[in-house]
């Protein structure tokens, strides 16, 4: 994602690039809103509405007129339209100027067959809903089966009801308008050259690793956490006689590799790192900058492993961690400093109604950065030092806050064991 700052009277245009229909509207609000929320399917509509009569293209509009319509802050609907960039439904095009101007380019859902299908979005969508909701969301979009085996088909050809006539015809138009969908991007750096340099050439085909191959791989790569040595031995598994991959059985093995690691589960958003629109930029050396960028590129899994001391965290611990990215929906980075913020002041222990009170009330006030939690866990701390007056009491709180607190500087010190932790960490990382 680039980093684009616009303002209230950057001006933007919508183009139909397909045709959307009432049923892709349900797919919308059935099978994307479940992953990418209300806010984002409430702009992808406004956008829709923002369109002429023939649904075509739209006036030149501020993005003041969308905060006004959608009464939400302008880096609400910046959030929102990344979220539907992510997914497929929006492409963003910017012509720089002292007023941008952007071009909106709208896009239909896939079909609910290529959705359930999908290797990224039919996981998350399993996820985010559970077994049951799921199940009852499936069965909405199943076409339901007749045998039609004892009828006859009767059916008119159409050469047996019209009759051809001679005429010409100039050209073919190829803007006319047609249902449309854009692919998700996935910018995982998987080495498709490493791959193929580990498999005999002999058991390759020269079209085995085609651009929809490709994108299957860097989608299965992403969503159950494999890096390219991994993916090579799976392919390498899984390649017929004719030296192309089964992609079928690429999918269930990458499956079947995950939950073997993970003890039967399937991967969740425990496993993401803090979005890349939501980190603070990169240039700051000091020791508070520093806990950030660790905090942003680390996952709340490996974050708890860490805690533990590399042992894997209880069942219990992981099913609290994945409660706050999925029912709660805090940003990982932010689930990393409230981690690490419950075990400094809670005698390193993961109380469940203590850690759903924080969230609670981070969620209610926003909070979506590292940033805003760590200077909310400050803030909080001030105010209980302000509260608790007895001096022992005091000092005996001081041993537990976080990490990133620091009494007299703005430059926070790292203890020094939790610094060796999330070094170690970090060095693998980079």
């Amino acid at each position: 994602m680039k980093n684009i700052n616009v303002l209230p009277a950057d001006t933007y245009t919508v183009i139909n690039k397909t045709i959307i229909t009432d049923i892709d509207k349900r797919i919308v609000s059935m099978l994307y809103q479940p992953i990418i929320g209300f806010t984002a399917v409430s702009l992808y509509y406004s956008l829709i509405s923002d369109l002429d009569k023939a649904e075509l293209i739209s006036d030149e509009l501020t993005h003041y007129h969308l905060m006004a319509t959608m009464q939400l802050s302008l880096e609400d609907i910046m959030i929102a339209r990344e979220k539907l960039e992510a997914v497929g439904l929006i492409k963003t095009y910017i012509k720089k100027d002292n007023i941008n101007q952007l071009v909106y380019l709208l896009y239909s859902p896939i079909s609910p067959e290529e959705f359930f299908n999908h290797p990224i979005l039919n996981i998350v969508l399993y996820n985010n809903l559970g077994k049951k909701e799921y199940e009852k969301i499936m069965n909405y979009f199943k076409i339901p089966r007749i045998n039609l085996k004892d009828y006859e088909d009767i059916t008119s050809s159409f050469d047996e009801v019209f009759t051809p006539v001679r005429g010409t015809i100039d050209n073919t138009n190829n803007d006319i308008t047609k249902r449309d969908t854009n692919n998700i991007l996935i910018n995982k750096g998987i080495d498709f050259n490493l791959i193929i340099s580990g498999i005999p050439k002999s058991q390759l085909n020269e079209r085995c690793f085609n651009e929809d191959t490709k994108e299957l791989i860097n989608n299965l790569s992403y969503i159950y956490n494999l890096d390219s040595l991994d993916m090579q031995g799976l392919i390498r598994n899984c390649l017929n006689e004719k030296g192309m991959i089964d992609k079928t059985l690429l999918r269930k093995s990458c499956r079947n590799y995950y939950q073997f690691d993970n003890f039967g589960n399937l991967p969740t958003l425990i496993y993401n790192r803090q979005p890349e629109y939501l980190k603070k930029p990169t240039g700051d050396n000091s020791k508070w900058a520093k806990m950030v960028y660790t905090f942003e590129n680390i996952t709340p899994y490996q974050l708890l492993k860490a805690k533990y001391k590399g042992a894997e965290p209880t069942d219990r611990d992981k099913k609290l961690i994945e409660s706050l990215l999925i029912d709660q929906k805090l940003n990982p980075g932010v689930v990393n400093v409230l981690i690490s913020y419950v075990l400094k002041v809670n005698n390193e222990q993961l109380t469940k109604s203590y850690v759903e009170a924080i969230a609670g009330q981070w969620k209610r006030l926003n909070i979506e950065t590292v940033e805003e939690a760590m200077k909310i866990t400050e803030k909080e701390h001030k105010k209980f030092k302000k509260i608790v007056k007895p001096k022992e009491k005091v000092i005996k709180e001081e041993k537990n806050i976080p990490a990133w607190f620091n009494k007299e500087q703005d430059v926070l010190e790292l203890e020094e064991n939790e610094k060796e932790e999330l070094d170690k960490i970090l060095a693998e990382l980079v």
